[in-house]
């Protein structure tokens, strides 16, 4: 019976059609539990999309500058006008300053932790640590972690439509032997990770026949395989709901589609820019047309605005002209296609950077450290009422001077965008009872 012709391909489908160049789902296929769905009308957005400046953005050098500061506050740049009125930014970011009346941009966000691991958890998640770890090491990944905003999705809303309810590209984030928490579902368990793209979409090898049916198979031979393997696995076995889910993304195709980034005009690719950054953010859009709720877009690995040594070398020559074109475009895309009003777009980092510039010993460039007091954040679609600053940081953006958000608000606002209640209860592997997410809603933006 092993060799039966039907049968070949059931090591493949037993890795979940996944594996291949450069994807995973990682355990994606492995005994989701269902779950009551949202209320519907509570929904307005179809998808968030989380552009993530992993590292920590320099809020003074970017979105919240202060030209009338000491030299060695204000730094190097210089501030621009935008095309709303009153609201200047970074030089170095001019598509962005064109287009600000789509953004409302909050410049009062705050937390207490300055390290990279727990920050990061913080606004992936929407929540704190679960357990008070000491060390780096004690910080990485791990199934206590609470779960990312597409893995609460997943446990709140199953889908079985052959679309993820998250992707997280181009890579996940890692350093050496450090990997960032809050990247998957944590406790709730690999059932519900989101799709991880570990290929840089720039990168002219670039693909996704993993997701494709192979050669020599059909829509019709695949249903046929899919109702003999039924009789050799119960349907409430774990990897017989491995299968299932694994029928339903190849049948969809639609994950698939989305991936040919080769099929995208050339004009199209160059305008969000022939880089790791303006293509993850193509991707996103294509993720979005092909209905993912849930795209954490990484731009850049875990260190790239981490900007302790040569700060404005590094945004001036790299990151920001990076970012503003592939945002510009992005949102100019999602607009012209009517897909902004139904897609939430966040762009912020763990926390922000020091009003005093420095030099770490023994390096000449100077920089800025980690500083989780105030930094700022982005925020467009989806019913966000562009053109618009909420809250403020003092002269030198030390620290807010209005009511601080917490990058958990952050979580409440996306699920509540999802149309997720925030207040929503979800269970832990013990069968304990946990609020989804512990923030309020920043009904400001809206």
């Amino acid at each position: 019976m092993l060799n039966h012709p039907i049968l070949h391909r059931r090591e493949w489908l037993q890795a979940g059609a996944c594996t291949l160049l450069g994807i995973t789902l990682p355990k994606v296929f492995a005994g989701r539990a269902a779950s009551a769905p949202a209320q519907a009308d509570r929904r307005r957005a179809r998808s968030v999309v989380l552009v993530l400046l992993s590292g920590g953005a320099s809020q003074l050098d970017t979105l919240d500058m202060k030209p009338e500061a000491p030299a060695e506050i204000r730094g190097e740049f210089r501030p621009i006008a935008t095309n709303v009125a009153g609201i200047q930014i970074c030089e170095h970011l001019p598509r962005l300053a064109e287009r600000m009346h789509h953004w409302a941009l909050v410049r009062s966000f705050s937390h207490g932790e300055n390290g990279h691991l727990p920050g990061i958890h913080r606004l992936l998640t929407g929540a704190p640590m679960p357990n008070q770890r000491i060390t780096d090491l004690d910080n990485v990944l791990s199934r206590r972690d609470w779960p990312c905003y597409a893995a609460g999705l997943d446990r709140v809303r199953p889908r079985h439509d052959g679309v993820p309810n998250g992707v997280t590209l181009p890579h996940a984030l890692i350093e050496g032997p450090l990997t960032w928490p809050g990247q998957h579902a944590g406790f709730l368990g690999a059932a519900h990770d989101p799709l991880l793209v570990t290929q840089n979409p720039n990168a002219p090898t670039f693909r996704m026949e993993s997701f494709s049916l192979p050669a020599d198979s059909s829509p019709e031979r695949m249903v046929q395989r899919q109702r003999l393997l039924d009789n050799f696995a119960a349907t409430s076995h774990p990897f017989r709901q491995q299968q299932q889910l694994a029928f339903e993304m190849l049948s969809s195709g639609r994950v698939a589609q989305a991936f040919r980034l080769e099929r995208e005009p050339d004009r199209i690719r160059d305008r969000y820019g022939r880089t790791m950054l303006g293509q993850s953010l193509l991707l996103a859009r294509r993720l979005v047309q092909a209905g993912v709720p849930v795209i954490q877009a990484n731009m850049g690995i875990v260190q790239s605005w981490d900007t302790h040594v040569d700060n404005w070398g590094r945004l001036r020559n790299r990151l920001l002209p990076w970012l503003d074109q592939g945002l510009a475009a992005l949102v100019d895309d999602l607009s012209a296609e009517g897909l902004l009003d139904d897609t939430l777009v966040v762009v912020m980092g763990e926390f922000g950077r020091t009003p005093r510039v420095s030099n770490l010993p023994g390096e000449t460039l100077p920089g800025r450290d980690h500083w989780a007091a105030v930094y700022s954040g982005l925020f467009a679609g989806a019913g966000v009422r562009g053109g618009q600053v909420i809250g403020r940081s003092d002269r030198i953006s030390a620290y807010p001077m209005s009511d601080p958000f917490t990058p958990y608000d952050v979580g409440a606002t996306v699920y509540e965008a999802l149309g997720v209640d925030p207040d929503a209860e979800i269970q832990d592997a013990l069968g304990r009872r946990h609020r989804i997410n512990q923030g309020k809603v920043i009904r400001e933006i809206f």
